[in-house]
């Protein structure tokens, strides 16, 4: 067993007769986007899988979808005591009538509250996945506060699991929580890729969508909001298109009603500027990476971000930034470009240094490829996971 392994706080237990039960629990529905192939590998690998999140559609077709059981319970992003208290009670009881193996929560407001009613409900074990910092973005009070949560998380599981080294790195500087909680499997991400649905191709959707043969398609995939770095890419875009006018901004993503919305004027303008495309959300993102002849993602905050996994396995060269979680996702100049974030000249500067280039671009994609084969195809991350909760159920003595 790797020492990582090791360092997972062990609190002894029987070795379960039965399929060891584990609870997946996040915030919103929406989170069920990096949920595929978690929750079936779990399954597969012999746990009974619940999930819990926030009510919706996409909850009940993930669960249909790879074979779990689901239940709804609401949870808001955002702080509503009330609210918090009634969902933290449903909750604890539950967990109490399933009585789980192990638990695992995510997200700010279903990891706080859910790793509490996991410790009173008496769940043997207990983890804690960090899948970003929401306080990276925050300051003054509300940062404390989050900064705060965390830490109460942290405190309530007895494994940290890091989304990446980075990550693990600044939670480690926060004092989070003891170093010997936070734990990293192989070199992060949570689900890995898809290298067959990712892969290189033909594509024919830029024919799709009108773009014209010869367009220069700087792409985006993601949440469109502040956190996002949106508003520095539109403003680094209108540059990009004084230098080279073929230049297309092709958007797959939504208007998030999250915080850290984007204002209705920078809406008002990705809708109307006729050489911005905006898809909306997209189920099914793979074929959208080929029309792309790279990819940006100016973000302020990740933990480990799965779009440029994609991206990269479609053999796209990726611009990121230097932030917890995204430094991670690109090897600098050799897959990909990382800027400081929230500089639209160094936006501008990187896109178009790669769009004139274009020998490099190619080059850099089929390293972009090789490399998220070699460390991050799916079934190697997810077999990873499964392997490392199991370990967690094996009686002192033997982890």
């Amino acid at each position: 067993m790797g020492t990582q392994e090791r360092q997972a706080e062990a609190v002894s237990v029987e070795a379960p007769a039965t399929r060891p039960h584990i609870v997946i629990g996040i915030t919103s529905p929406q989170t069920c986007l990096v949920l595929t192939g978690r929750l079936r590998t779990l399954r597969e690998a012999g746990f009974q899988v619940t999930l819990i999140s926030g009510p919706g559609e996409m909850l009940d077709q993930t669960a249909k979808r790879e074979g779990v059981e689901a239940i709804a319970i609401p949870m808001k992003r955002e702080v509503f005591p009330l609210r918090d208290l009634v969902s933290f009670f449903r909750l604890y009881r539950v967990l109490r009538r399933l009585k789980p193996d192990l638990t695992e929560f995510s997200t700010p407001k279903a990891g706080l509250l859910g790793n509490i009613a996991a410790r009173l409900a008496g769940v043997p074990k207990r983890v804690y996945m960090l899948r970003g910092l929401k306080l990276d973005t925050a300051t003054g009070l509300k940062r404390r506060i989050l900064l705060s949560a965390e830490r109460t998380a942290a405190g309530f599981a007895q494994v940290v699991l890091c989304n990446s080294a980075s990550l693990r790195e600044e939670a480690l500087a926060l004092r989070i929580v003891a170093e010997e909680k936070l734990i990293l499997l192989g070199m992060g991400s949570s689900n890995g890729v898809d290298t067959e649905r990712f892969a290189p191709g033909p594509g024919e959707l830029r024919a799709t969508l009108g773009l014209s043969p010869d367009a220069f398609v700087v792409g985006f995939v993601g949440r469109l909001t502040r956190d996002k770095g949106i508003p520095e890419l539109l403003e680094a875009f209108e540059a990009i298109l004084a230098a080279e006018p073929r230049a297309l901004l092709l958007l797959v993503g939504w208007f998030d009603a999250a915080e850290d919305a984007l204002a209705p004027p920078l809406r008002r303008m990705i809708n109307e500027h006729a050489r911005i495309r905006c898809t909306g959300f997209v189920e099914d993102t793979a074929p959208y990476y080929l029309a792309m002849d790279l990819m940006v993602l100016p973000t302020w905050r990740e933990g480990f971000p799965n779009v440029v996994l994609e991206a990269s396995a479609s053999g796209i060269p990726v611009i990121t930034t230097l932030c917890t979680g995204s430094r991670d996702a690109v090897v600098p100049e050799v897959t990909g470009l990382l800027i400081p974030p929230g500089y639209p000249a160094a936006i501008e500067e990187a896109v178009l240094k790669l769009l004139r280039d274009p020998e490099r671009r190619s080059q850099m994609g089929v390293a972009a490829r090789a490399w998220a084969i070699e460390h991050y195809g799916n079934n190697q991350v997810l077999e990873r996971t499964a392997e490392f909760y199991k370990s967690l159920l094996l009686p002192e003595r033997e982890n």
